[in-house]
């Protein structure tokens, strides 16, 4: 079993946004000698998230508004209160959706269903420079 470790960079705008990786991630795939395995997404931070969705307009401002119900921006969070930073928040909703996916890929190829997207989602309330961990597994 081989193993490959590499990153992506992403500059956001904080706020919620919602931003497909698949073709990034793919590429680092298929840039890769590994055929059949594992690929493991990560981001570091405890404010942002990788997940798959469908993504297109529609369900991206459903994602929006169903964290805005979970965790409400002007909400009360003790984060908030201890650090002053405005983002307790984020931190909420980021522990909901975790910070890392597994997808197995065959044939050079993430095993993604025909309407399913890798994305990844910033959830702070500031920019940020975020690297995502990708990591490639297989032989």
């Amino acid at each position: 079993m081989k193993t490959k470790t590499q990153r992506i960079l992403i500059d956001t705008s904080g706020g919620v946004q919602v931003i497909d990786i698949t073709r990034q991630v793919q590429k680092l795939l298929a840039e890769s000698d590994l055929k059949e395995g594992l690929a493991t997404i990560f981001v570091p931070g405890s404010t942002a998230t990788v997940t798959t969705i469908e993504y297109e307009p529609g369900l991206v401002a459903d994602i929006t508004k169903a964290l805005d119900r979970i965790a409400p921006r002007d909400g009360h969070y003790e984060h908030d209160q201890r650090w002053h930073d405005g983002n307790g928040h984020s931190h909420v909703r980021a522990s909901f959706l975790k910070p890392s996916v597994t997808i197995p890929f065959s044939n050079n190829a993430l095993m993604l269903g025909t309407w399913q997207q890798l994305v990844f989602i910033e959830l702070d309330v500031r920019p940020r420079n975020r690297t995502i961990v990708v990591q490639l597994m297989g032989d």
